[in-house]
């Protein structure tokens, strides 16, 4: 523990909103609003119910919910309390959530109404999880405690001081044991990133934030502690739905939120969107895949106040790396290219493409993006090969294509890592690769990402059976349902190729992708939309 006063604290944003904002309503969530001032005291008294299990520094506190004001006063909480969050992905199956909290050793986990019925499901295979804290307003189901008994009756705790490179929050990407990975994220990280992603934002204390992404994403996340370290409010839906965001921007009037480009497509095409009154949200930021013209153009059109800024990141780097505001699109001379870029490196980060020796390329020149800075995650859970190796000569290498041009804006070209972006969702081809293996008679598969119009891509399966005979017969709809038993909706194929000859591969013995992908992007500009 630090225990250094001069040290970045996530708690000192919640000290801070109470002193100078502490009037001002912070969370409107079901009918229940509170001040700053409340929420600084309910933190405090949150964090006691916490220590009064047991909860220690270092400790780690999971959360399985939906989006609500509890979960923000979660994510102060924990570190008020000295101890870890880790929220988890909503999407999950029970054996990945199951991997998940023993792989971070939790010993708290929260939960709401909709992931109570998950409790059955992972009866038996928690191997650190001693304490179920029930999120919702009904009766407590068995074996879990009511959360406004951690708060109600009890004194404020100090805070337990925290902060600089102590860890903060452990964000798992991936999903399944062979892959996935617990991102260490300090608090100096997840602070200077707030500080990063304000200018390009314009945050200040009139903030108003939606919260329809999910908050166990980072996207998210780093909103909730930007808004909150300058001092703002925040609205929730449990979940994106085009009508529920509507709705909510019309009642709760945020000025801010972030959406992916399919959450901003399902809104504008939506044929009651004229019935509902957006006009107060004045900034969208929006990333995972890049904005459609079509999508974009009538987004401006229907809501002409808004500006919607384009960011690039990842969780490694709590997550903000660049971001491309919309005023550079109408400088004079600006080429019609800027519009695919990912804009410019936040104002603490420095973002270069490298080569593969970690040399700095030319302009225009392809090679991987990498960057450095006091964002940059201290590593991955308990894998200090995967840290080194990522982190290699200090640089924290993206796994993504791109180059730069001689303005210093950004543009990815392609993956080098075999990840597929879906909806906003990151799939890594292993884990679905991983699941149908399983599948009876598979010798071989490939899980590629192709072109989906909606979505941006969809995940392919390209398969071979050891039963050549079988391919004519071999059912697409049986191999997808299989999946959908081991892991998240999101991951199974869409689609499935059963095919006999044997699948291209490189000299190292590598089933060769780039020559899978090829015929489904032609006439693409890029091999990732």
């Amino acid at each position: 523990m630090s225990n250094n006063p001069h040290q970045m604290r996530l708690t000192h944003m919640v000290q801070r909103g109470a002193q100078v904002n502490g009037r001002r309503v912070v969370s409107d969530f079901a009918g229940r609003r509170h001040s700053w001032a409340q929420f600084a005291d309910r933190v405090a008294r949150l964090a006691r119910g916490l220590g009064d299990l047991g909860v220690k520094e270092g400790d780690r506190v999971a959360i399985l919910a939906l989006n609500s004001d509890r979960y923000l006063e979660f994510f102060f909480a924990v570190p008020w309390a000295g101890a870890v969050f880790v929220p988890v992905n909503t999407r999950l199956a029970p054996p990945e959530i199951a991997y998940w909290l023993n792989d971070s050793g939790s010993q708290v986990l929260f939960v709401d109404d909709t992931f109570v019925p998950a409790l059955a499901a992972l009866e038996g295979k928690l191997e650190s999880i001693r304490q179920v804290i029930y999120l919702g307003d009904g009766p407590a189901p068995a074996g879990t405690r009511p959360y406004e008994s951690l708060i109600e009756g009890q004194t404020p705790m100090p805070d337990a001081g925290r902060g600089g490179d102590d860890l903060a929050g452990l964000f798992y990407t991936g999903g399944t044991t062979g892959v996935s990975k617990g991102v260490m994220l300090s608090h100096t990280n997840l602070v200077v990133n707030a500080l990063n992603i304000t200018p390009f934002l314009h945050f200040d204390p009139w903030t108003n934030w939606l919260h329809a992404a999910p908050m166990f994403h980072l996207a998210d996340g780093a909103g909730a502690f930007a808004v909150a370290m300058a001092g703002g409010s925040h609205c929730f839906i449990p979940g994106f739905e085009p009508v529920a965001a509507m709705a909510a921007i019309q009642q709760h009037r945020p000025s801010h939120c972030v959406m992916v480009p399919t959450m901003v497509s399902m809104v504008i095409n939506h044929p009651n969107v004229g019935d509902y009154d957006l006009s107060s949200l004045r900034t969208v930021l929006y990333g995972a895949s890049p904005m459609p013209r079509a999508v974009i153009e009538r987004a401006v059109q229907l809501m002409p106040g808004i500006s919607f800024v384009h960011g690039y990141g990842q969780t490694e780097s709590a997550p903000f790396l660049t971001a491309l505001d919309p005023r550079h699109l109408d400088e004079p001379g600006a080429p019609e290219e800027r519009r695919n870029s990912i804009g410019h490196s936040g104002p603490a980060i420095e973002v270069r493409v490298l080569d593969e020796t970690d040399r700095e390329v030319p302009a225009g020149t392809v090679g991987e993006i990498c960057a450095r800075g006091m964002n940059v995650m201290q590593g991955y859970w308990r894998k200090p090969e995967l840290t080194a190796e990522t982190l290699r000569n200090g640089w924290l290498h993206t796994g993504d294509g791109g180059y730069m041009d001689d303005d210093g804006f950004l543009y990815i070209v392609d993956r080098v890592k075999d990840m597929i972006i879906s909806g906003g969702e990151n799939v890594y081809s292993a884990e679905v690769e991983n699941a149908i293996h399983q599948y009876p008679g598979v010798i071989e598969c490939a899980v590629i990402g192709i072109p989906h119009e909606k979505w941006g891509e969809q995940v392919h399966a390209i398969v071979r059976l050891n039963d050549q005979d079988a391919v004519g017969a071999a059912n697409e709809a049986d191999l997808i349902a299989f999946c959908h038993e081991l892991i998240a909706n999101y991951k199974c194929p869409r689609s499935v190729e059963f095919v006999a000859a044997p699948l291209p591969l490189s000299g190292a013995g590598k089933i060769l992708k780039t020559d899978l992908r090829k015929p489904y992007w032609d006439g693409h500009d890029k091999a990732v939309n």
